[in-house]
């Protein structure tokens, strides 16, 4: 049996209780509770999510192993770089950050999933995190061309920490475009490591990789540590952190 959190005051378990990997609900910790900011940052700063479909209750997560991208081993291949050296280019097209959060949450929730029936981003999850970033924890990073919002994700940001929660595009590459100018500004900020939460091909061709849960939450521990992100504006000379670690690779792949 799994925690059920009946009141504001109940602390989230600790996460070394989640079930464990080959049972029905691998990473499932806890359900219940609400998505109020301080619960969502209680949850958060212990390395734990929210995911569930409309008509169940809150549940909360703690995957093992977990699915990060370290923003050193980012990796862009030849087709991608041709787009973004295109894309940087070309007037009118541009990445902002925060412009349109709403928006950008939105258009995730409405993007189909390989493997998914219907969406995990619920009326209530979409007023949570818009409250959040209302108060400035989840941000959004957003492709914009020809004055048309075209791609972007969201995520939360505590500390040098950046936790991914969902991405679209409406023209091709453009959520990996953003992708892209997120992990630019990771590195302009000192930001090390990605949550991506849970292993997808898509994350695993761009230099995503699992680790054990005890290493993501040492980590998490330091990045917390640190003074957060004060400045969320994307300057286009942050571009040129993509000549950095893995991302200078000239991949022989497409």
């Amino acid at each position: 049996m799994i925690p059920w959190l009946r009141s504001p005051d109940d602390r989230l378990p600790d996460t070394q209780r989640a079930l464990p990997p080959g049972s029905d609900a691998p990473g499932l910790l806890a359900a219940g509770g609400e998505l109020s900011p301080q619960r969502l940052r209680e949850a958060y700063s212990k390395g734990v999510f929210p995911w569930y479909s409309e008509g169940q209750p809150v549940l909360w997560w703690s995957p093992e192993p977990r699915m990060v991208l370290f923003t050193d081993e980012f990796r862009v291949k030849r087709s991608l770089r041709k787009t973004l050296a295109k894309f940087i280019r070309s007037e009118g097209c541009e990445v902002r950050i925060d412009s349109a959060f709403r928006r950008v949450i939105s258009a995730c929730s409405q993007t189909p999933r390989e493997g998914q029936d219907g969406t995990w981003i619920v009326p209530e999850m979409i007023e949570a995190y818009c409250e959040w970033h209302r108060l400035g924890c989840a941000h959004s990073v957003e492709t914009w061309i020809g004055g048309e919002l075209v791609g972007g994700l969201y995520g939360v940001g505590l500390g040098h920490m950046f936790f991914g929660e969902s991405m679209f595009s409406h023209r091709t590459d453009a959520s990996k475009i953003a992708l892209a100018a997120l992990v630019c500004f990771c590195r302009e900020h000192g930001v090390t490591m990605i949550d991506c939460q849970q292993r997808t091909g898509h994350l695993a061709s761009l230099g995503g990789r699992e680790i054990s849960r005890t290493e993501f939450e040492r980590r998490l521990s330091l990045s917390l540590g640190t003074a957060a992100i004060s400045d969320w504006t994307y300057d286009a000379s942050m571009w040129r952190h993509l000549e950095r670690g893995a991302g200078a690779d000239q991949d022989p792949g497409p």
